[in-house]
């Protein structure tokens, strides 16, 4: 792999080679929008793409038919239309066939209440590729629980704008079926779930046990997620889900990996009965021999991790250790969250042995797979957060150059770091080409990291040929700041930024640079160079031999009354050869 090479999804117009991580997410982002624009030109438009001249002709290649074929009002119409995801007309097709009084069979009515539960009683293009996460991540609480106040929301209660409207067409069609079977009470147990109406799909399944239907292990598995939304304290959520495995032993239905997923992921919410309930529930998945999937490792790591605070356990090395040895398939939603999770909890930890060794099971099989661009750039930048803490400089530079920009693009946080780790390991000499990466980053006007690399820069003495290539960055710098565009606002002097950018001119021999930083930019902000940047003037005069450039120096000191003034006065008369007329 070419470690200057940007993500391959970008390859195909240099021209739009991202620059850093917001780049490539609008540019990304910018792809999937134009395959969606040509989607729905193809469906709204489709007789312009009727004529098929490609030999040979490959079926999977070719746009989808989104029209129906069968005209008429009659149940393979309205099958049709089920398949071809028509919300609307398969609704308006349905009520056709009831007014004519045909009678609709049970199957096609249940895949009709299928298409409306699955879609919210909307248009299917509407619909989002993916589901909005539930809001999990809610910070730990105390173990003491305590009932909602009144007047405040319920814990996780969910947004007051629910999706599932009261009396829309799936209710209706349920309400007026003559023949109700466990698919139909299971397709609006789900399809409430999904959009929002909880305390509607707790009642439902009351409904389904009250006519003697048995639910699936899908509807075991939504009533699950559902519970933090039907209880609001911790112990009341545990017996409801206790209530809830024990129906499925009841009705013989065998749980499967996204069932235990399910009763993590609540559980990732119960606080102190959380944590002293996972292990046994991942000792009953060893007891059915269910094979965790990544989900399963994020919502246990959560659980003994919530909090920075927590007493760290070795539940994350045991995780590793069952990790390493597998290559995992896609199982549920939430996998792939283990990674971020994961690194998150070992920089925590400051544990770099562990963070290998996740590295090491992320790039194992197709585990890589499982981070999309926004999360494999979020698992580098933190990983590499910990490199420039833990890590010895020659390592960090060596992932630093392997890393930038084929695998992610460094964070201003990660160029902080890693200017810190430099200064830690006296590694200065390396911020020139750090700078360079900065402009290329788009991050040459954040003042965060100009202040830093001013200070890093100027704060000690260098070899020459270093104190150059320092001077070199310190006139980008100033350029920076001089510099103004119409859809920009220059980025403002401050006096640490100019005292530092005179030292490093002024230590560089560049005299008249150092002096007009001195006379100009200070005087237009109001501040006064400390004695630092008087003292590293006047030895660059020395340096340069230029009598005139101290005694000016001299002179601007005196004007603006400061303390050093005698003593620069007294170097002056003693480093330089003063004409009868200097003195």
């Amino acid at each position: 792999q070419d470690p200057t090479a940007a993500h391959y999804m970008f390859q195909d117009d240099p021209y739009l080679m991202p620059r850093n991580a917001a780049t490539a997410r609008l540019y990304a982002l910018s792809m999937e929008s134009g395959r969606n624009a040509a989607k729905y030109i193809i469906k709204e438009f489709p007789h312009y793409f009727d004529k098929i001249l490609v030999e040979p002709n490959i079926p999977c290649l070719m746009p989808e038919i989104c029209t129906p074929q069968i005209e008429g009002v009659n149940e393979e119409a309205l099958k049709e239309r089920v398949n071809l995801r028509m919300v609307k007309d398969s609704v308006d097709m349905f009520d056709q066939l009831l007014q004519a009084g045909t009678p609709v069979s049970l199957e096609t009515t249940n895949s009709l209440l299928d298409l409306l539960c699955f879609y919210g009683d909307g248009e299917s293009t509407q619909e989002k590729e993916s589901e909005e996460k539930e809001g999990l991540e809610e910070s730990e609480v105390n173990a003491s629980e305590q009932e909602t106040p009144k007047g405040q929301p319920q814990r996780g209660s969910r947004p007051s704008a629910s999706r599932w409207r009261e009396n829309n067409n799936a209710e209706r069609i349920f309400k007026i079926m003559p023949e109700r079977n466990s698919r139909s009470y299971c397709a609006m147990i789900r399809g409430m779930v999904k959009h929002g109406a909880s305390a509607k799909a707790y009642d439902m399944y009351t409904e389904l046990l009250n006519d003697r239907h048995k639910a699936d292990v899908h509807t075991f598995n939504a009533l699950i997620t559902a519970v933090p939304f039907l209880k609001d304290r911790f112990m009341e959520r545990w017996e409801l889900i206790k209530m809830f495995l024990n129906h499925m032993v009841q009705q013989e239905v065998q749980p499967n990996v996204r069932t235990f997923n399910a009763v993590l992921k609540v559980l990732r919410r119960c606080g102190g009965v959380g944590r002293s309930m996972a292990v046994p529930v991942i000792k009953e998945m060893e007891a059915l021999e269910i094979e965790p999937s990544l989900a399963t490792y994020d919502h246990l790591l959560s659980i003994f991790y919530r909090t920075v605070g927590h007493t760290p356990s070795g539940i994350i090395s045991e995780v590793l250790d069952d990790v390493e040895r597998r290559s995992f398939a896609p199982q549920d939603p939430d996998d792939g969250m283990n990674f971020n999770l994961s690194t998150s909890h070992c920089c925590d930890l400051k544990d770099i042995k562990l963070a290998y060794r996740l590295n090491k099971a992320m790039e194992k099989g197709d585990n890589w797979k499982f981070l999309d661009m926004d999360r494999a750039n979020s698992y580098w930048t933190r990983f590499f957060s910990l490199l420039c803490m833990m890590e010895q400089i020659d390592v960090v530079l060596r992932w630093y150059k392997e890393m930038n920009p084929s695998l992610f693009y460094p964070s201003p946080k990660n160029i902080l770091d890693l200017l810190q780790a430099l200064d830690a390991a006296n590694h200065l000499e390396v911020i020139p080409s750090v700078w360079e990466d900065i402009k290329q980053l788009g991050f040459s006007k954040r003042r965060d990291l100009l202040e830093e690399l001013l200070s890093l820069m100027s704060r000690d003495q260098h070899p020459e040929e270093v104190q150059l290539a320092f001077a070199k960055c310190a006139e980008d710098i100033k350029t920076v700041h001089e510099q103004s565009r119409r859809d920009q606002a220059p980025v403002e002097w401050t006096g640490s930024a100019l005292g530092s950018v005179t030292v490093l001119f002024s230590r560089a021999g560049r005299t008249q640079d150092a002096w007009y930083v001195m006379m100009e930019r200070f005087q237009q902000i109001n501040r006064i160079p400390t004695d630092l940047v008087m003292d590293e003037f006047l030895s660059c005069a020395k340096q340069t031999n230029s009598p005139d450039e101290a005694i000016k120096l001299v002179k601007l000191a005196a004007a603006l009354g400061l303390p050093s003034l005698q003593k620069l006065k007294s170097r002056t008369e003693k480093e330089f050869e003063l004409s009868e007329n200097q003195r």
